[in-house]
């Protein structure tokens, strides 16, 4: 089995072709499928997300990938979640405050308050700038900039191992890691070549240095 192979879960509430062509440029061997039963199995994970906090979350567990991608998380398993899958590994989002997230990484998701100049959703290119070493974004000239569509984002007050912070009104983390788990708040399928940068990290310094910690 290729150290550079991923499932890229289907489950109805995510942009999956732009996702499997971004994993496969940066040189990946992507598998996509919509069976629960090809997590245990898999190499590492990647959980593409879109759309409203609730209905993605029950896209998700209609489709019963809830129990075994947090079990195979749980067991040290790489996982990237992108977008609204970055939102789901928190505890639960503000987008839906009685739907429950996956809890892998404590923490609300948080709305952009209003402010002055700044529309809500934020949409369009914004900086990058790192804080420790995430595997991401480790050896990537900063501040880089990214493409972001999202009205909600993850709160400096989520503890993580590394990451990277972006400023719209207020700073949040807009990329992060905590153990074997990875995520993205922008687009990397939608940012050009520091897309394209972060998802060949993604492969090199995860996938195939095997940095697989678990959750801490």
């Amino acid at each position: 089995m290729s150290t550079s192979e991923v499932l890229l879960l289907d489950y109805g509430a995510g942009n999956v072709r732009s996702a499997a062509k971004a994993l496969e440029r940066a040189g990946m061997t992507v598998r996509v499928s919509d069976n629960p039963a090809d997590v245990p199995h898999a190499p590492a994970l990647v959980v593409p997300g879109q759309g409203h906090f609730r209905q993605v979350m029950e896209a998700f567990d209609r489709h019963g990938f809830h129990s075994p991608v947090l079990e195979a998380a749980r067991g040290g398993t790489p996982l990237l979640g992108i977008c609204v899958g970055m939102q789901m590994l928190l505890s639960g989002s503000e987008e839906a405050p009685d739907t429950p997230g996956l809890d892998l990484i404590p923490g609300t998701v948080r709305r952009f308050g209003p402010v002055p100049e700044r529309k809500v959703p934020q949409m369009g290119w914004n900086s990058l700038d790192k804080v420790g070493d995430s595997p991401l974004l480790r050896d990537l000239a900063c501040p880089a900039y990214a493409y972001f569509v999202h009205s909600y984002y993850v709160p400096l007050d989520v503890e993580v191992d590394a990451g990277s912070l972006t400023e719209y009104g207020v700073p949040f983390w807009s990329a992060l890691s905590r153990g074997n788990v990875h995520a993205t708040q922008f687009h990397p399928e939608k940012s050009g070549a520091v897309g394209l940068a972060i998802l060949e990290r993604f492969r090199r310094h995860v996938l195939e240095e095997n940095l697989v910690g678990g959750l801490v």
